[in-house]
């Protein structure tokens, strides 16, 4: 089913990949266009999911092949893992530091980032974009390291486990989509209005997925580290916003059940398809 997109060069598929996971964003933020609702207590629990892909993907897509790598090339094997891995967290610190947004489920008051008066939707949509750079970064890294020759990658990186980790990520869009749309539909805003800055959130991961292909494409040496620096980013993004948010209404033990399930799902796919 995927021989179509082997074919195309690295940044191609992550291109692809990257539309593949914008769009099931949007699928989640449908359901408001859907006019449909969804209990607080289905959302924790498919925030929590969302959490667990994330953590497995960081690890078994993206630092153990990163230490892989780096192995196999000769060098200190654990060195582009640690460096990409705090450049990644110390990256979004950054961004939540220097760009406004609003975490979903608080009020506008509790706005993070420098103050602004810009609407309480754009601040949403500005914290799940946050998140989906990451994410797109992943997902081209992911293909440039599986399009790379074997004696680059060690034969560590593959196209399976490439699609996996998309898949993956695709799969945790669903619920980033509802946690844009559904708070804005409540709120009052329109059906067509809450889809759009639902889906808008996800714009910037094709964009991110051709960016970091390109990027490992042009310089080859940077895998190991780019691998490592997606996976901070993510780590970063699941410690400081998924879980917490998750848990908040309190349904901790479901949240975390569901962490648990959205990790083995992740790892499953991993390991049966890389």
């Amino acid at each position: 089913m995927t021989g179509w997109l082997q074919e195309l060069p690295p940044v191609g598929q992550a291109l692809v990949a990257g539309i593949g996971t914008w769009a099931l964003t949007a699928a989640g933020a449908a359901w408001a266009l859907a006019g449909r609702s969804v209990s607080q207590r289905m959302l924790d629990a498919m925030l929590g999911f969302a959490a667990g892909i994330m953590l497995a993907a960081s690890f078994w897509s993206l630092l153990a092949p990163s230490i892989e790598i780096a192995g196999a090339r000769g060098g200190i094997p654990w060195m582009p893992a640690l460096v990409g891995l705090l450049a990644g967290g110390l990256f979004l610190r950054l961004a939540d530091a220097l760009l406004p947004h609003l975490h979903p489920g608080l009020a506008r008051s509790e706005a993070e980032g420098p103050t602004t008066t810009w609407r309480r939707a754009t601040l949403l949509v500005l914290a799940i974009t946050l998140h989906n750079i990451p994410e797109g970064l992943a997902v081209g890294v992911g293909f440039a390291g599986a399009g790379a020759a074997e004696a680059l990658t060690g034969g560590v990186s593959t196209f399976e486990s490439a699609v996996a980790l998309a898949i993956g990520i695709g799969i945790q869009n669903v619920p980033e989509g509802l946690a844009v749309a559904l708070p804005l539909r409540r709120e009052g805003s329109t059906r067509l209005r809450a889809f759009w800055y639902g889906q808008l959130s996800a714009v910037v991961e094709p964009v991110a997925a051709v960016l970091g292909a390109w990027a490992v494409v042009l310089v080859s040496a940077a895998l190991p580290y780019a691998l490592a620096f997606a996976a901070g980013a993510m780590i970063y993004v699941v410690v400081e916003e998924l879980i917490p948010e998750a848990q908040a209404a309190g349904n901790e033990d479901l949240a975390a059940f569901a962490t648990l399930l959205g990790f083995a799902l992740m790892m499953v796919l991993d390991v049966a398809l890389g």
